[in-house]
């Protein structure tokens, strides 16, 4: 168990950093929306349910001073930046959940969950309005007009990027036919949204040419590895796999193991039930284990971490925070997270 302690000490770094980095902004970005004059009482409860009870989002202003540090740049210059765009990724993520319908995440309600479609809908296009507002007002908190300019452009882009990788991702809904290419296809896409926060941060910072390129294409293999790592970590875990089949697209293990023509019949007939049972999922479990679907990811996973560490040998700041975050991001041992079969099945 070694390797899980010395992880489980990677983690908690990665944590106490982004805590420490991201909390500031992420306080500032809660009192604006909370300050908001709102005349509906259901979506001002909705607002306050999101801001002071679910939302908990430090990683992404802390990546922005991050990276802003590391090509050599005041962390406290992206604050103003930090603030609208937690705003707004607060807002795809509520728009997310309605487009997923999950009513809950982590054993918490989410702001579908808790105040239905409408309301969620409604709130999440608040957050989003707001985020835009202040992100133009951020020329009067020391951010020049053309790298603001700049900025709504490449969040602009995103924004397409990710709606794109959402209108594909719903085609996998109850599919146990799609490839493992395909998937990560998407999941490049989807990790354009760390791209946006480690592109804009070496901008702000001031960095050169070479290390802009560079940190963006890092942002985005980060944004890969913790989709995978979510992946990895779901699959381990029975009632996320299951809520995963059911309600919106299957992992990247699983896909791998449906690959496999000698199992695939028995996983395909186990994904179609209404009903999972426990030892449906230990049949799940054990059928990806064989098929070396963790393994493949895991494989996959180290590959990417190994191209990031790479691309960040133009940094010449605070390269030891960059490598911490790809570090986090990976499972050095996955066995070691199974959970031990339920004999009571």
């Amino acid at each position: 168990m070694k390797e899980t302690s010395s992880h489980e000490d990677v983690t908690r770094q990665v944590q106490k950093i982004l805590e420490e980095r991201g909390r500031k902004a992420l306080e500032m970005a809660k009192t604006t929306v909370l300050e908001e004059k709102i005349e509906s009482e259901e979506v001002r409860e909705a607002l306050k349910y999101f801001i002071t009870e679910y939302w908990h989002d430090v990683a992404r202003p802390a990546l922005l001073s991050i990276v802003c540090e590391a090509v050599g740049g005041d962390p406290n210059a992206t604050i103003p930046i930090a603030i609208p765009m937690s705003l707004i990724s607060g807002a795809i993520d509520i728009h997310d959940d309605i487009i997923d319908e999950s009513k809950s995440k982590d054993s918490r309600s989410t702001v579908l969950g808790k105040f239905g479609k409408e309301i969620a809908l409604l709130a999440g296009d608040a957050l989003l309005f707001k985020g835009f507002n202040l992100l133009q007002q951020a020329v009067e908190n020391g951010i020049s007009a053309e790298k603001v300019k700049t900025i709504t452009e490449i969040i602009k882009e995103t924004f397409f990027e990710l709606g794109d990788a959402e209108a594909l991702e719903l085609k996998f809904r109850e599919r146990t036919d799609i490839t493992p290419e395909e998937y990560l296809r998407v999941v490049k896409k989807k990790a354009a949204d760390v791209e946006a926060h480690t592109h804009i941060s070496a901008i702000i910072g001031n960095g050169t040419k070479e290390e802009i390129k560079a940190l963006s294409e890092y942002g985005r293999l980060l944004g890969i590895l913790i989709i995978l790592r979510d992946d990895m970590i779901d699959t381990l875990d029975k009632e996320e796999t299951i809520r995963r089949i059911k309600q919106e697209h299957i992992s990247l293990p699983l896909l791998f193991a449906l690959q496999n023509p000698k199992i695939h019949s028995t996983l395909n007939e186990i994904c179609r039930k209404k009903k999972i049972s426990e030892n449906d999922y230990q049949k799940i479990i054990s059928s990806v284990v064989e098929a070396n679907g963790l393994d493949l990811v895991n494989n996959y996973m180290q590959r990417i971490a190994q191209e990031s560490v790479k691309l960040i040998n133009v940094v010449k700041n605070n390269k030891n925070l960059l490598l911490l975050m790809i570090k986090g991001m990976t499972l050095p041992e996955w066995r070691d997270f199974l959970s031990p079969p339920n004999s009571n099945g």
